[in-house]
């Protein structure tokens, strides 16, 4: 039986609204455990006051610098903590399996470690992929690892370190896959674990796996080198479905909601037979009269009109990765996107995951000599220029390595010749 529960008039109201709370769920934890009694009673005060009382420290497991948060609790009268069950609350940072594929008995066993060594709190997952056991004191840190790892877990990453990597379902249930997201993400991960779990590092560097333009992980916006699944020839379609399609949804639905909405007007509505059979040109009937048409050196991979007919369109056979390097949240130059670095490489074979290792070995320890520190791989981009990227890393420019669109139609190309013989000189000395 949990010690008494403290007074949280506060986070009570939390419970008020018509959506669910976390509040609840620590109540529900606070029955049988007194860390999180107690956590909810700093938490109470936090909101009382309007502070925040947790500090950082030193706390880890044999043989790692990191994978571990410490938190120490700062609210204390007398030298004693307020809330003494919680008075130290450090999360580990644990590895998820690729893809995020549970059973349901391996749920259970993890659920049962954090309530024999934690507090029982544990989010799946933060936006570095980690499952987050949160709430252990240091004394048991290490057997709470222990059994994590015997079960086949190992610690994250924390500090400036490579952090946890993430990759979408992929190829395990989704029609969209391009590649083997789960190989690609061990493959990378498993070859550089040891600057996960010794922070040598400027700052965190972020990989993460998308099996298609969809980027279900958010890896163009939050990984230092996004992996995008892409295809390079025509989208596939399926009359049968694209008939269904029709039949279910009418010619308006059509109309507005795949031609209308094709960002670069890839795609047209035509009769049957005004469809063109040139090459590049993807056709699929819609009904006894009328195919749509998608001319596919306009499409730019946006998804949208694999999204809203699925199965009717799917991406192409010949299919590969685009790579980007430099996404991230707000830091010193605000939130940005991945850069393209590589427009297309095929990942097949063997010798192709050791290609994306090799790669993703040469970003990281271009990075690991160049940042400054407390810098983000996009904001060293930003300060040495893209070119010294490139060459640092050993990739040729290509014209399709663009971060954003040009945003003016009107470009002057006087002196243009002249540029290109200063980069022909660059490159011969």
């Amino acid at each position: 039986m949990a010690k008494k529960m403290h007074e949280t008039p506060l986070l009570d109201q939390l419970e008020s609204g018509p959506w669910p709370s976390f509040v609840t769920g620590l109540k529900r934890l606070a029955k049988d455990n007194d860390m999180s009694v107690d956590l909810m009673g700093q938490l109470e005060a936090s909101y009382r006051t309007k502070k925040g009382y947790w500090k950082g420290g030193t706390v880890g497991v044999f043989g790692y610098g990191g994978g571990v948060i410490p938190r120490f609790t700062e609210l204390k009268e007398n030298e004693k903590p307020v809330f003494p069950d919680a008075a130290e609350f450090h999360t580990l940072r644990v590895q998820p399996p690729a893809g995020m594929h549970y059973s349901s008995k391996l749920l259970r066993d993890l659920s049962n470690v954090w309530e024999k060594y934690g507090s029982g709190l544990i989010a799946f997952h933060g936006q570095s992929g980690d499952i987050m056991f949160q709430g252990v004191t240091t004394a048991n840190v290490q057997p709470a690892f222990d059994e994590f790892n015997e079960m086949g877990f190992d610690l994250g990453g924390a500090g400036p370190a490579l952090r946890t990597s993430m990759s979408c379902v992929g190829a395990a249930r989704c029609e969209m896959s391009c590649y083997d997201e789960a190989k690609a993400m061990r493959t990378v991960i498993n070859n550089n674990l040891d600057d996960m779990h010794r922070p040598a590092l400027p700052y965190k560097f972020k990989f993460k796996f998308s099996g298609c333009p969809n980027d279900c992980v958010n890896a163009i916006q939050r990984s230092d080198m996004a992996t995008i699944g892409t295809w390079r020839d025509n989208i596939q379609v399926n009359e049968k479905i694209a008939k269904e399609y029709m039949a279910s949804h009418g010619m308006e639905k059509l109309m507005t909601d795949v031609i209308g909405l094709c960002p670069t007007k890839a795609i047209t509505l035509k009769k049957i037979g005004e469809v063109s059979k040139a090459e590049g040109i993807s056709s699929v009937a819609v009904d006894g009269t009328h195919a749509i048409q998608i001319e596919n050196h306009s499409c730019v991979r946006c998804m949208h009109c694999l999204n809203v007919m699925p199965g009717a369109l799917l991406p192409g056979k010949d299919r590969g990765v685009s790579i980007m390097v430099g996404g991230k949240g707000v830091l010193k130059i605000g939130a940005t996107m991945g850069t393209m670095v590589i427009p297309f490489m095929k990942l097949d074979t063997d010798e192709d995951f050791e290609k994306l290792n090799e790669l993703a070995r040469n970003i990281l320890d271009f990075f690991a000599e160049n940042a400054l520190e407390h810098e983000r791989t996009g904001e060293m981009i930003d300060r040495i220029g893209l070119v010294n990227f490139l060459d640092g890393i050993g990739l040729e420019v290509d014209p399709n390595m663009i971060l954003e669109p040009r945003n003016n139609p009107y470009v002057r190309m006087d002196g243009w010749d002249e540029e290109v013989e200063k980069w022909n000189e660059r490159q011969a000395g």
